[in-house]
């Protein structure tokens, strides 16, 4: 085999890896944010954490639908993000991939900060990412004294959250549509009409 032929072999072996590396393009003007909690909010207790998105669509985890991924919650990470790099799971990294927009959260008392990281089919990053603004919000201690004993044992940050996939706003029904109440049915309705007595 030639040095050409080899370079030429050896270039489209290394191809796909390097198109990966690179990432799922982000549309244009993706805005990744948290609708709630507020930045430098104090919480008690679980809490509610809403994720928001615009120009890009959120889907499961495995579809590959043009501009749309799922999210990922990072709760108390710090680490770069780059385009085309996986996305770790963990304590610190929480999946979505149900295509959920709110997660119920419970962490213990003190200082946290949240960041939303929108992954693509394969849980990669987005090129470029598409990263909300990091927020730090605080947890007040519940007035439970076992919630405060099992967290002072655990020494570490304890994630629970519970999600809810967002649900479709019901169809409102258009400005000509009439409401329409059924009479209620009489004896021998049918058997009226069947003989052509009926109204």
């Amino acid at each position: 085999m030639t040095r050409t032929r080899l370079a030429i072999l050896v270039a489209a072996l290394l191809l796909p890896a390097a198109a990966s590396a690179q990432g799922t393009k982000a549309a244009k003007n993706a805005y990744l944010y948290i609708v709630s909690p507020a930045d430098g909010e104090t919480v008690k207790g679980a809490f509610w954490c809403r994720f928001g998105l615009r120009n890009m669509g959120v889907t499961h985890a495995d579809d590959t639908f043009a501009n749309s991924g799922h999210h990922h919650l990072l709760v108390d990470a710090d680490e770069p993000i780059n385009s085309g790099e996986p996305i770790s799971q963990d304590k610190k990294h929480i999946h979505y991939g149900a295509g959920e927009t709110e997660a119920l959260i419970e962490l213990p008392p003190g200082k946290h900060t949240l960041q939303l990281v929108l992954g693509d089919a394969n849980h990669f990053n987005f090129d470029p990412p598409v990263i909300s603004k990091r927020i730090t919000i605080t947890v007040s201690s519940t007035d439970d004294p076992e919630k405060h004993a099992h967290a002072g044992r655990s020494g570490h940050a304890r994630v629970k959250h519970h999600t809810r996939a967002s649900r479709p706003e019901p169809r409102k029904p258009t400005a000509d549509a009439v409401p329409v109440t059924p009479k209620p049915s009489q004896p021998f309705d049918v058997f009226r009409h069947a003989i052509g007595l009926s109204e």
